[in-house]
């Protein structure tokens, strides 16, 4: 792998830092021959500081550290992608991307909804606020979540069986909405949730083609 990397003049390679459950760009570092293959070994990010002239990982004074999951070279074999899980921000300012001032927006806020969604989920958990339908489904534990998903479940069946394509969607989204509480209250992540998908769908597919 070493030999395909077009590194600069200077012996560096711009290395692309990406978030591998959420898709979020993190960060953008630089490394040196010693810090790719650090972080090869390590499974940790590593890189080299242009400014300092040495090596840094990620996270070691911090605690911030990324685990990586895969590192991808890009076709003109000059940039790197990193796909890592972050433990904790990214930036050091304690944002958890350092692209967060933003110039020009035009992308759909949307698509991240799932992902803040459980984030507010988190923090009503951890920081009750009076007046919240998600704290006061904390308050009243388990067993309320559980009434909640099944009497959704009844109302998205009720709205197909209406075949009412507004009523579907808004029965839905209460579905999924009540589900990522229990999920947050059993300790089941969307990751695990993938995790079986994977399993059961695209890697039985891979497994049946070979």
């Amino acid at each position: 792998m070493i030999e395909k990397i077009s590194f600069d003049e200077n012996g560096l390679i711009p290395a692309i830092v990406q978030d591998d459950v959420t898709g979020k760009v993190l960060m953008l570092a630089y490394m040196n021959e010693e810090a790719f293959e650090k972080t090869l070994e390590t499974e940790e990010t590593w890189f080299y500081s242009r400014s300092r002239k040495e090596l840094w990982n990620k996270g070691a004074t911090s605690g911030n550290r990324q685990k990586v999951k895969s590192v991808a070279l890009d076709c003109d074999q000059d940039a790197l992608l990193v796909t890592v899980q972050p433990l904790g921000p990214a930036c050091h300012t304690g944002e958890q991307t350092c692209f967060h001032h933003t110039i020009k927006e035009n992308a759909n806020p949307k698509r991240d909804v799932i992902h803040n969604l459980i984030d507010i989920i988190e923090d009503r958990k951890n920081n009750p606020v009076d007046g919240s339908y998600t704290t006061y489904l904390f308050k009243e534990g388990i067993d309320k979540v559980l009434k909640k998903v099944g009497e959704e479940t009844s109302e998205v069946i009720i709205g197909a069986k209406n075949n009412d394509k507004e009523e579907i969607k808004w029965e839905i989204a209460d579905l999924v909405y009540h589900t990522l509480v229990l999920m947050n209250i059993t300790g089941v992540s969307l990751s695990d949730i993938k995790d079986v998908l994977y399993e059961r769908h695209v890697q039985k597919k891979e497994d049946s083609n070979e």
